[in-house]
């Protein structure tokens, strides 16, 4: 690795897979509040190939001239920090970077961030496990609070095996809904080992549907009049209809809730779900790979 420049992956102009460049940048000094992370381990989210397909450059939330940085949640271990920082370099860490319209991203050999949108990952998790905690662990507990407390009401997930999915179908039984997980037959067992119910086909009565396979305005219609429908697609909520309420989730850096959640992964509570761990050069190969679909657990890019 040089000492001036690092590895990035990014897209300038999006067309897919074949669209994303890895580029040399310039290494910057974190600033007050900010550490510079060295990535073991970034993971590969569906946003990501949305991203490079241009979906968001379509929908005008991009503005980059240049190019744009791959990637929302990472770990690594800090090699510098700013001022007002109290993390001491050589703290193994995880996060989340958010917002669309940026020049960088995690797919990359080092990161500078705020050190408050940073958790300490615990002993017992390895790096590469806890890269794939932040983006989805944080919209599920952000999607549970947009459900609020279930009082034994009944909540329905769809893609219960997914990556959202399966956090929701956990942290949703800890608020008192009673969950059942919509998922492929084959999913069964992995579904009702996090204490849910399970279906592979639904009708529609629930109080509340958490829409992790994101199926818009079918989740909707699966919801009772009046009751209330969380989605997972930013900038992209289906139309309100008999009453019910819908809400969509927009994953935000979050240290404290991040802390916890990665606590539930060291612990078991929660599950830990790596396919596969990666180089960064085959960045083009995963993102293939993720979008025939079918992977349970994510890809895990190694710079």
């Amino acid at each position: 690795m040089s000492t001036t420049t690092f590895r990035a992956a990014v897209v300038r102009t999006p067309g897919g897979p074949d669209s994303i460049e890895i580029i040399d940048l310039p290494v910057v000094e974190p600033g007050p509040g900010q550490v510079r992370v060295e990535i073991a381990g970034a993971a590969v989210n569906p946003v990501d190939l949305a991203l490079a397909a241009g979906v968001f450059h379509g929908l005008g939330l991009i503005h980059q001239p240049d190019h744009t940085g791959l990637g929302w949640d990472f770990a690594g271990t800090v090699t510098a920090a700013g001022p007002d920082v109290d993390l001491p370099v050589g703290s193994r860490v995880a996060g989340l970077v958010s917002g669309f319209d940026r020049d960088f991203g995690t797919y990359a050999e080092q990161l500078v961030v705020p050190a408050r949108d940073t958790a300490l990952v615990p002993d017992g998790l390895d790096l590469a496990a806890a890269a794939t905690v932040p983006l989805n662990g944080l919209a599920a507990a952000q999607l549970v609070d947009l459900l609020g407390e279930g009082g034994g009401r009944s909540l329905l997930v769809t893609g219960a095996a997914g990556a959202v999915g399966g956090y929701v179908v956990s942290l949703a039984q800890d608020r008192g809904w009673r969950v059942t997980g919509l998922a492929r037959a084959a999913d069964e067992e992995f579904v009702r080992g996090l204490g849910a119910d399970f279906t592979a086909e639904a009708g529609p009565g629930w109080d509340a549907v958490a829409d992790g396979a994101v199926l818009q305005e079918q989740g909707v219609a699966l919801v009772r009049d009046g009751g209330l429908f969380v989605g997972v697609q930013p900038g992209a909520a289906p139309a309100e209809e008999r009453g019910v309420t819908v809400r969509v989730v927009v994953s935000q850096p979050d240290g404290a809730r991040l802390a916890q959640l990665l606590d539930a992964t060291a612990s078991g509570r929660l599950p830990a779900r790596v396919h596969a761990v990666v180089p960064l050069d085959q960045v083009a190969d995963a993102h293939r790979a993720v979008a025939k679909g079918g992977v349970r657990g994510r890809y895990v890019l190694q710079p």
